[in-house]
């Protein structure tokens, strides 16, 4: 018996020389997907895995023998017997010079962290490539929209590098195409229709667009407030309690304060995606409005502040002459979206194995 795959009835994979090495890669894969999953290190800004290939900035472009000029790999599907070099000392040195270009019209290549979960990349790739040069300083490209009141979306364009990752994502995921692109060459600006704010377009404020930036260009306003926060950022992955979606989220802090909140693009059910609630409804936790101690209702019929065993003590007294008189399913409980998901738990515990009612709801079930 051989130990040929074609008698099996399996036919070989094609195969391509990355950097030397004979590679295996499925029918339909780029270039840069195949040296992605083979431990290649590409520099890309335009790049994002959810989005379709874009080939704009020009940093993952790779040595493709039988060409005349390197080709983008994000966009150049791969082929049987194609002869692959992805890091040469010409292609640094393009990608050397790029960076200082891009960097060149810039306003800030350092931005806060808690712009968003790209929000580094640019950076980060500045300081690889040592492109802080300034021999390319001069004109800079785009215009902020200081005017744009809305509380969530941070819209600073003298740092948009035109890579176009927010209006595609807007499109592409979200299916909102609330932004769009007016101009070319350094009036190129992104936009909405009728150049106007946000909150007067078809935006929901998902903050897809700010967790693809690569600059802090779009950047999370409610986040950046709690910059003066003391201490590292922290991130812990949870799950959303807002619907019954299941999105998976980190919730960034600083000393037990809660400074912000990033889409996990790896949960599996929202892959990198949230809504408006998800995404920016969390200052209720530190609100100084928030009830930090219970309060009962005294004789005269007015709230006053009490302990926990006293508020616990009130309330199984009520809920006890309640099902005393009216039966367990006179009851009717309901937890709230807010809390985390260990409190609904213990909700329908309670309701189920503690008083015998089965009726419990929680809004986050729709």
């Amino acid at each position: 018996m051989t130990g040929d795959n074609s008698s099996k009835g399996h036919a070989l994979r094609p195969t391509l020389k990355l950097d030397g090495e004979t590679v295996e890669f499925q029918p339909g894969e780029t270039l840069y997907e195949v040296a992605d999953r083979h431990q290649r290190d590409i520099p890309t800004l335009c790049y994002d895995e959810r989005l379709e290939p874009f080939g704009g900035c020009r940093l993952c472009v790779v040595e493709l023998e039988g060409s005349r000029n390197p080709v983008a790999s994000c966009t150049t599907r791969a082929s049987d017997g194609m002869v692959v070099r992805t890091k040469t000392a010409h292609l640094e040195t393009h990608r050397r010079t790029l960076m200082e270009m891009v960097a060149s019209e810039n306003r800030d290549i350092d931005v806060d962290p808690l712009s968003g979960y790209a929000s580094q990349e640019m950076a980060t790739l500045v300081e690889r490539y040592d492109a802080r040069t300034g021999r390319f300083a001069g004109e800079l490209s785009g215009h902020s929209r200081e005017d744009d009141d809305n509380p969530f979306i941070l819209r600073d364009y003298q740092n948009c590098i035109s890579c176009y990752r927010c209006v595609r994502v807007c499109a592409e995921q979200e299916g909102d195409y609330a932004i769009s692109v007016k101009n070319r060459g350094f009036e190129t600006q992104i936009t909405v229709e009728f150049d106007g704010l946000l909150k007067d377009s078809a935006c929901t404020f998902c903050g897809q667009c700010i967790q693809t930036c690569p600059t802090g260009a779009l950047g999370d306003l409610k986040a950046l407030r709690n910059h003066d926060v003391p201490g590292e950022t922290e991130k812990t992955r949870t799950i959303c309690t807002y619907c019954g979606v299941g999105c998976s989220v980190d919730v960034m802090t600083r000393n037990d304060r809660i400074v912000g909140v990033q889409p996990a693009m790896d949960g599996p059910a929202n892959e990198g995606a949230l809504c408006v609630k998800g995404q920016f409804a969390f200052d209720f936790v530190h609100h100084p409005d928030r009830l930090t101690t219970p309060f009962i209702r005294g004789e005269d019929g007015e709230l006053r502040p009490a302990s926990w065993d006293e508020a616990l003590d009130r309330a199984a007294e009520g809920l006890g002459r309640v099902i005393e008189e009216h039966g367990r399913h006179s009851v009717y409980a309901v937890a709230s979206g807010r809390a985390p998901h260990e409190a609904a738990y213990m909700v329908q515990r309670f309701m189920r194995a503690g008083l015998g009612s089965n009726n419990i709801d929680n809004c986050s079930r729709a």
